[in-house]
């Protein structure tokens, strides 16, 4: 299907009010991304050009530039997602499991929740067989967790036009590449429906520091904007936001401290929820007839 025949138009100030238990106003989810990155392929993203030029393999200084986050940074993230009692969402491609498994360990005694990133960190629509790489990032997963994920991103948030049928046709109840909403809406499969729970382009990391190329502090000044818009919004009807962040980028010394400035001035807001997004899922199907109206 294409994206018109999944998912209807609907302006978001002509929908039934969405609320949140005990008063609260919106929901915050932090997401958490680890990647296994491998030598012997072209890097998914550089911080150093060649002095040549081209794609060298093996590109070591790339390789160990994203490598650093997962042996130094996330322990980092860690430690302001403890002090700010914060249950992130750990996305996670299914080879990295084993390849990081501190990390995985790590996440699951504190009871972050396991979301589906492809098995490797590859482009979806270069995969050789989706249904088969979607399989086997489950089963990572719930070999290791115990639990079957029920949340997938993609990486780079890249889909085919099958991926939404394969992923309900898998078990996943939600998915997150379609950043077109600030409440989770209702994608049509040719199995049963998938929820897309609100994601973010704009603040996420990658786009900010990699593509955009701004100074640390960015992270910091346009959550906090978004925040405020998204806060002021959600007065009559419940909204989300989402913060993505890759240990490689936001865990390096010089932009930590944003990303613990940023959470610790929203966690401080008693009518704003930390949520994960299984959790942000079970309260939107609760909701009153939400899966009849997208």
């Amino acid at each position: 299907m294409k994206p018109l025949e999944r998912i209807q138009y609907s302006p978001i100030n002509a929908r039934k009010p969405l609320k949140l238990p005990g008063g609260a106003r919106m929901v915050v989810w932090t997401i958490v991304n680890i990647e296994e990155w491998d030598i012997d392929q072209t890097m998914p993203r550089t911080v150093l050009t060649p002095p040549a030029g081209g794609s060298p393999m093996p590109d070591i200084p790339n390789w160990a530039w994203h490598e650093y986050g997962n042996r130094v940074g996330f322990w980092r993230m860690l430690k302001v997602l403890d002090e700010l009692d914060i249950k992130a969402v750990l996305a996670i491609n299914g080879s990295a499991i084993k390849a990081y498994e501190p990390i995985s360990q790590a996440a699951l005694d504190r009871g972050w929740e396991f979301m589906g990133h492809g098995y490797t960190q590859r482009n979806m629509q270069k995969v050789e067989n989706e249904q088969e790489d979607i399989a086997k990032t489950t089963e990572a997963i719930k070999a290791f967790t115990q639990k079957r994920p029920r949340g997938w991103l993609g990486p780079g948030l890249t889909e085919t036009w099958h991926t939404p049928d394969l992923l309900s046709e898998n078990g996943y109840e939600y998915v997150c590449d379609w950043v077109l909403d600030d409440q989770p809406v209702v994608l049509k499969t040719r199995h049963q429906p998938i929820v897309n729970v609100p994601y973010t382009q704009e603040c996420n990391d990658v786009a900010m520091m990699l593509i955009q190329h701004h100074t640390a502090s960015e992270y910091y000044r346009r959550g906090m904007d978004q925040f405020e818009q998204i806060y002021e919004d959600s007065a009559d009807s419940a909204r989300v936001m989402a913060l993505v962040v890759h240990p490689y980028i936001m865990g390096a010394p010089h932009r930590l401290k944003y990303y613990k400035q940023l959470l610790t001035e929203i966690r401080a807001r008693k009518d704003v929820l930390f949520w994960t997004g299984e959790q942000i899922l079970d309260w939107y199907a609760s909701q009153p007839s939400q899966f009849d109206r997208d």
